[in-house]
């Protein structure tokens, strides 16, 4: 479906109502539901809290604008408007939604890549507990216009993914850049949560992001917990142990923490921060030379959790 058809598909569904929020390249992804028509009958609100001032009015304020932090508040507050406003009268006819994005893409001030966090927040059923996919986005078009393009092509996407979607990884993913290129956008983090997704193990869904191609590189914390990579490895030292784990053994760890104690020696290093990650390639992980079993990674991504160190998945296949 082209980006037109899935615009047309959630503006037609008269089952679904709910609210798109855009802070930082324009109203783009209400752009495209506004421009194919029927938004009536789908969109309760759609807004945009460009001043700080403002924004900080509505959602609270935010150490950083363009962050999970913020996104996250914007889903919170407009949620709980959307069901405190219109559940008695839509609620057990509707199900709910709520789009938001914060982005900071090119401009006259800032010549580089655009990035920008988007979320959905949807009700699987009318007057369901809320399912919620996340994402962290790169916009690397040269033009600003060209950014704020891709960002309205990839915000349908999601909108569509969440409203019509199966569940399906496999298929959810790669429908994230549908009418995009990966020279266009980059996806580097994504997070499903809520019932709608209760089968999905967030690393798994990391690495599909790298097995198809969305990404160069995954990561997720020691915790299990997938992060935005920049927001770990910012200023940061780092120490990277590749190998395929299978499984991590006690001359692993060995070899991990000689290493360690002698990069903290160097002269730059010294009472620095420093992260330390295991990292296995897809070549690592494809076991007979094609195929990647899912369970197998998540084995071995547990063991190295026990280890207590975080794992990056990456697309070399060297």
């Amino acid at each position: 479906m082209d980006t037109h058809q899935k615009a047309l598909q959630v503006n037609l569904d008269p089952g679904t109502y709910g609210t798109l929020a855009e802070i930082g390249a324009g109203q783009e992804v209400a752009r495209w539901l506004f421009r194919v028509g029927g938004a009536a009958g789908t969109i309760a609100k759609a807004m945009s809290a460009y001043d700080m001032t403002f924004s900080d009015a509505i959602y609270g304020p935010c150490e950083r604008y363009v962050s999970r932090e913020r996104l996250v508040k914007m889903l919170d507050h407009e949620f709980a408007l959307l069901v405190e406003r219109l559940g008695p009268k839509r609620g057990p006819a509707s199900r709910f939604f709520v789009f938001a994005d914060t982005v900071a893409t090119r401009s006259y001030s800032r010549q580089e890549d655009g990035h920008g966090w988007l979320g959905v927040r949807f009700q699987t059923t009318p007057l369901a507990v809320p399912t919620e996919i996340t994402i962290h986005v790169r916009l690397t078009d040269l033009e600003m216009d060209q950014q704020q393009e891709a960002l309205g092509i990839v915000g349908v996407n999601v909108v569509h993914a969440a409203l019509f979607g199966d569940g399906n990884i496999d298929a959810l993913i790669p429908s994230l850049i549908d009418n995009l290129t990966t020279d266009r956008i980059e996806i580097d983090m994504i997070e499903l949560s809520g019932p709608g997704f209760s089968h999905i193990d967030n690393r798994l869904a990391s690495l599909k992001l790298v097995e198809h191609g969305l990404t160069n590189a995954a990561l997720f914390t020691a915790a299990g917990k997938v992060v935005q990579p920049s927001d770990v490895l910012y200023k940061k030292h780092i120490l990277v142990e590749r190998g395929s784990f299978r499984p991590a053994t006690n001359v692993t760890v060995d070899m991990l923490r000689g290493a360690e104690a002698q990069f903290r020696q160097e002269a730059d290093v010294a009472g620095e921060p420093v992260v330390v990650l295991f990292e296995m390639t897809l070549k690592n992980l494809r076991t007979d030379g094609v195929a990647i079993d899912a369970q197998d990674f998540l084995d071995r991504a547990v063991i190295v959790e026990h280890i207590g160190v975080s794992t990056a998945v990456k697309a070399s296949l060297k």
